[in-house]
């Protein structure tokens, strides 16, 4: 019997929030050391800010184009949109009530945040200086009914919206506009300790103790201040004109997205009405649903940066990752990956061995050419830097780096100029169609003989996100998985050319209807009385297509085991069509990432890792790659991870119903399980 979806999943907005409201419950979790629930505060409004400026974009975009398209999970745009508002500001409730708990229980340690109504003389004095000497020469100040043209609010930035009223009662009420210059100096000032007691301070309230100083020359009887944000849609509007070259397209683009419409405006609920209907006319903001009507701090991504107050027993215990053993003692790394495939396990493996692995690679006599692809990159990258001294020893080196990843496009301008400037070929990309694999080349000479590793990885070849980034990354020298890497490659450099992989599962040209080939396997042992199961491990699932093929492997009798991070359309346990699946979700100090995939196959295992998600921009207009595992160690030691993440009790919430209520795992009197840190003691 077909299986409708229209009633049996979830709006991919609105489980995002779900999973969002998952990251707050870390804030909330009080075994998590004081100073960390603070810093997953601010990783759940850096969230929201993404959210806002991708996806509540997006749904108003759909709304403006038609009113009645259903999306996934049976809703309309406007459905959708009420339904995010609605969440938002239920969240936004939990935010500020853990924000104050948190605040009180530092407080009880000896820390406090004040504001500039709370200064000692002798911090007032500190302020003052620091306000001169670190703030003041980056302030610009904007009376705004001086300028001809309102300023231009810039999307992530912290703005204090001023009002200053003149002791002369005939002179008008002045505006004013100060960007807090957050890029320049930290959003949280260190004042000096008293009595064993440490005290912060917000950047904006340092501002505000100086205002009378900033606006002196208009003699105020009072001068208030209000902190507003603007968030804009980061839709990227490519230039069509072809006589321009991509970068130079992409580089107008990403220019242009700084002029995107707002979607959300938040304020302080305390700023006096005359000042609010000033700047939201000014702003062009129509839609009430763009005002979010907020507390006295906005931008609270930059607790993801708070400082460090040497105060180990509020924080992370500090955890080392390991060298792999093999490389680690290895006289040629490109020599132990000849003998034997090697997976490093990122953050538990130290990241350094993929650096040493490609600083051998570009002075290596025998290595010619070094081929990669390049999504997110470090602002400090020593991978470009050895791409760079490879191509000045004189190897064939080409980069693949993608200039649409989202909110790294300005990043990745600047590193593809200075690798086409020290001498690499560097390739922009396929029209319509971002290159998302995680691929590296490797092409050397051996008696004569060219050969080739590959490495392949779950996520970017990044040494900062690689500490706390969950990953693998598969180096090999198999014959099979290397040759169809280069034909992975040579796709992207010649996308008209058509190629047939049997090992690796390449989007978009199969990968989608192999997942399906394995899953109808699985169904087909199920009606055989045969073991039949599928073990994934995701960032989201989403995809209508392999959700409803799930759905029939389910109904079936497949044993279906998923852990998904973040978004998850498919509802578990609907009677008559899931009730073979359980979802699992772990949010945890790392964020986990990689993407396994494990088909029971009668026994006889499948099993892969990939750089893709099951969404239908991974599967039909991205270029992914999931590789078999053919190593039989590695193998065993995937299918240990895997079940251990599955055995987690401690940060394991059960996705169950459309809801997505978020429950912790039932331990039952069970030994507690915390897979993140039970890795540390398994890694090798």
């Amino acid at each position: 019997m077909p299986i409708s979806l229209k009633k049996s999943t979830v709006n991919r907005e609105l489980s995002w929030l779900s999973f969002n409201h998952r990251v707050l419950q870390e804030a909330m979790d009080e075994t998590v050391p004081l100073v960390e629930r603070l810093r997953f505060l601010g990783i759940f409004s850096n969230n929201l800010d993404e959210f806002f400026r991708v996806r509540v974009a997006t749904m108003k975009r759909i709304k403006a184009i038609s009113r009645k398209r259903e999306l996934i999970g049976n809703k309309t745009a406007d459905q959708v949109l009420d339904e995010i508002h609605a969440e938002v500001l239920r969240q936004k409730g939990i935010f500020e009530t853990t924000y104050q708990e948190i605040i009180a229980q530092l407080a009880g340690e000896g820390i406090y945040l004040v504001n500039e109504k709370e200064l000692t003389p002798d911090q007032e004095d500190f302020v003052d200086e620091y306000y001169r000497m670190q703030v003041a020469p980056f302030m610009i100040p904007i009376m705004l009914k001086m300028v001809p043209e309102f300023p231009y609010l810039r999307d992530k930035s912290t703005y204090l919206a001023v009002k200053m009223h003149p002791k002369q009662r005939d002179i008008k009420k002045q505006y004013a506009l100060i960007e807090v210059p957050t890029s320049r100096t930290s959003r949280f000032v260190v004042l000096p300790e008293k009595n064993g007691k440490k005290y912060i301070m917000f950047l904006d309230d340092v501002i505000r103790f100086n205002l009378g100083q900033i606006f002196r020359l208009f003699e105020c009887s009072k001068i208030e201040a209000y902190t507003i944000k603007l968030t804009r849609d980061a839709e990227l509007d490519l230039d069509d004109d072809v006589s321009k070259g991509f970068y130079e397209r992409m580089r107008k683009s990403v220019k242009n997205r700084r002029k995107g419409d707002p979607v959300r405006f938040i304020y302080d609920a305390e700023m006096p009405k005359d000042l609010l209907k000033y700047f939201v006319k000014k702003l062009n903001i129509e839609d009430d649903e763009n005002l979010i009507q907020g507390g006295r701090y906005h931008n609270s991504k930059d607790f993801m940066k708070f400082p460090d107050l040497d105060t180990p027993a509020l924080e992370w215990p500090p955890i080392q990752p390991i060298d792999h053993p093999v490389l680690s003692s290895a006289h040629s790394l490109i020599s132990a990956v000849e003998q034997s495939d090697i997976l490093l396990h990122y953050p538990y493996h130290h990241f350094r061995s993929m650096i040493h692995y490609l600083r051998e690679a570009a002075i290596h006599p025998d290595v010619k050419e070094i081929k990669m692809t390049l999504y997110r990159v470090a602002s400090q990258s020593r991978i470009v830097n050895a791409l760079i001294a490879a191509a000045k020893n004189g190897k064939s080196v080409t980069v693949m780096i993608e200039l649409r990843a989202r909110f790294d496009e300005e990043n990745n301008l600047q590193w593809s100029k200075k690798l086409q400037e020290a001498g690499v070929k560097v390739i922009f990309g396929i029209p319509d169609m971002k290159v998302h694999c995680k691929l590296l080349i490797v092409s050397y000479t051996q008696n004569d003989v060219l050969q080739n590793q590959v490495v392949i990885s779950t996520g970017n070849f990044n040494e900062s996100t690689a500490k706390v980034y969950g990953d693998f990354a598969l180096f090999t020298s198999n014959k099979d998985i290397c040759s169809e890497a280069v034909k992975v490659f040579h796709f992207i450099e010649r996308p008209f050319l058509h190629f047939r992989f049997k090992h690796l599962l390449v989007a978009p040209s199969s990968m989608r209807n192999q997942y399906i080939r394995k899953i109808n396997r699985e169904i087909r042992n199920a009606k055989e009385g045969k073991e039949a199961s599928v073990f994934i491990k995701v960032n989201s699932l989403v995809d209508e297509t392999l959700i409803k093929k799930l759905y029939q492997a389910s109904r079936e009798g497949v044993k279906i085991r998923l852990i998904v991070r973040g978004i998850c359309s498919l509802i578990p346990g609907i009677p008559g069509v899931s009730e073979n699946i359980e979802v699992h979700s772990i949010i945890d100090r790392f964020l986990e990432h990689a993407r396994v995939f494990i088909f029971g196959n009668s026994g006889d295992e499948e099993i892969y890792i990939s750089s893709a998600d099951w969404m239908e921009r991974n599967l039909d207009y991205r270029v992914e790659v999931s590789t078999p595992i053919y190593d039989q160690k590695i193998r065993e030691r995937l299918k240990e991870y895997m079940e251990l993440q599955w055995s987690d009790n401690v940060k394991t919430r059960i996705i169950d119903g459309d809801v997505q209520t978020n429950n912790y795992a039932e331990q039952n009197g069970e030994e507690k399980i915390r897979a993140q840190m039970v890795q540390f003691d398994l890694t090798e």
